[in-house]
């Protein structure tokens, strides 16, 4: 029974990923169509790519006993595929400075993962050990993949705007991580479980932050669209005291 649930919420946590790392798409297609990054950054993605990277190696036989942790390949393995997609189109559209900005964040990310990789293949001979090692180098990626979107919610607090935060993305990321939180308690793995406990609250801060400022926009919206009625009305009501006078003028004229 235990197993059985744990394969269960394993797969919904795949579904719940493959809906966090697809949900960029609308925002990748945005900066195709304008062909421009303007405000977005590349920070969330290239993190993600680390963290997808890692989990990845921690999930296959080299480091977990046999294929205990498939879920866990299945789904970063994809995720390596869309991250380097994202990050390869925001560095076509972007500008040649950021091009080097973003190269010079993302060779350190494959400088990490190769250098974990190795250190875990050679120095350690069995997978308790290999799975200490490579699953405390993923929590700090994890870790620093679930703080990335801070930049973002100082953004949105900085402006008072969302149109940087796009909904989606803070959805599921906080429903992904809830899911991986419960499938790492259900398999007694901490290494999986600990950092989703960082992950879901900031899923929460900024599901609310979006509620907060995207309420107040349309709130703006409104009051914009009022003040402009009023306009309208004043000025069509000038236009018609213009013709009265007009007509009135004529009158005498005549008289």
């Amino acid at each position: 029974m235990g197993d059985r649930l744990c394969l269960a919420v394993g797969i919904m946590g795949n579904a719940a990923s493959l809906l966090l790392y697809s949900a960029p798409i609308l925002t990748f297609s945005r900066v195709i169509r304008n062909k421009s990054t303007e405000e977005f950054s590349c920070i969330p993605y290239i993190i993600a790519l680390l963290n997808c990277l890692l989990y990845t190696w921690y999930g296959l036989p080299v480091v977990s006993s046999r294929w205990e942790n498939l879920p866990v390949v299945t789904i970063n393995g994809l995720g390596i595929i869309l991250e380097f997609s994202f990050i390869l189109i925001y560095i076509w559209f972007s500008t040649t400075k950021a091009k080097v900005k973003v190269a010079a964040e993302v060779l350190p990310v494959i400088a990490v993962f190769c250098t974990t990789a190795s250190i875990s293949t050679f120095v350690f001979h069995d997978h308790h050990d290999r799975k200490v090692f490579v699953g405390s180098v993923g929590l700090a990626a994890s870790m620093a993949m679930y703080g990335s979107p801070l930049v973002v919610v100082k953004q949105v607090i900085e402006t008072k705007s969302v149109e940087f935060m796009p909904f989606y993305l803070s959805f599921f990321s906080f429903l992904a991580s809830s899911l991986w939180m419960a499938y790492g308690l259900l398999s007694h793995d901490l290494f999986l479980a600990s950092p989703n406990l960082v992950g879901s609250p900031l899923g929460i801060l900024q599901l609310t932050l979006y509620c907060k400022y995207k309420k107040r926009r349309v709130m703006e919206e409104d009051d914009k669209g009022g003040l402009e009625k009023n306009e309208d009305i004043e000025m069509n009501e000038a236009k018609s005291n213009q013709q009265q006078h007009l007509m009135h003028d004529d009158a005498k004229g005549k008289c």
